[in-house]
């Protein structure tokens, strides 16, 4: 691709190393950026620079935040006595979103993966047993990938924890709404069968 100018191309390289983004999607994104009042730009590389050097991991659950502890642990009308356990920090917005969780949470920061040479140690899971360690914890929420690494991982966690006094649920493995049998893979079906529930008009 020929560029009228080295700053643009250099521009449009760095753009498409982000994630789903082409040269073509990252040359319109350039574009935009030239076309705008230059504030517009000044503000968006201020909040970039501010998000690397500034973002922080929250020292209770390891969610993103901006102060030691996050937003979520710091509400005090969550209930500390349920720990949901998730992988990244994507899963808690995507848990939150839902509007239907009131608990809080942990972020292992991976799964347990042998092949990748990430083991229990890579992870945030000391710390998850010096939180239950306190006896508050009621119930541990495992809302994991339903992947092996997932599997392993909560597994792996359960035998940790079997020694509390605690109710350890998982997320249901089931049909999505609006999703037709005939797509759904047999893993899920399966699950969707041996975990069904009664049917109450």
């Amino acid at each position: 691709m020929n560029y009228p100018s080295k700053l643009l191309e250099e521009a449009v390289t760095e753009i498409a190393k982000l994630p789903g983004i082409g040269k073509k999607t990252a040359l319109r994104l350039a574009l935009h950026l030239l076309k705008q009042e230059e504030q517009y730009s000044l503000q968006l590389a201020q909040a970039i620079v501010k998000l690397r050097t500034e973002t922080t991991y929250c020292q209770s659950c390891h969610h993103i935040s901006e102060t030691t502890l996050c937003r979520i642990c710091s509400d005090t009308r969550r209930d500390r006595s349920i720990i949901c356990v998730v992988e990244e920090p994507p899963d808690v917005l995507a848990i939150e979103n839902t509007g239907q969780y009131l608990g809080v949470y942990h972020v292992l920061g991976g799964l347990i993966s042998p092949i990748e040479g990430i083991g229990p140690a890579n992870l945030h899971i000391e710390s998850l047993m010096n939180r239950v360690a306190q006896g508050e914890v009621k119930e541990i929420i495992f809302a994991i990938s339903a992947t092996m690494e997932g599997d392993t991982t909560a597994f792996y966690l359960a035998k940790r924890l079997k020694n509390y006094d605690l109710k350890i649920t998982t997320l249901a493995r089931g049909l999505p709404v609006g999703g037709e049998l005939e797509y759904t893979d047999e893993v899920t079906l399966g699950r969707s069968i041996l975990a069904r529930t009664r049917y109450d008009n």
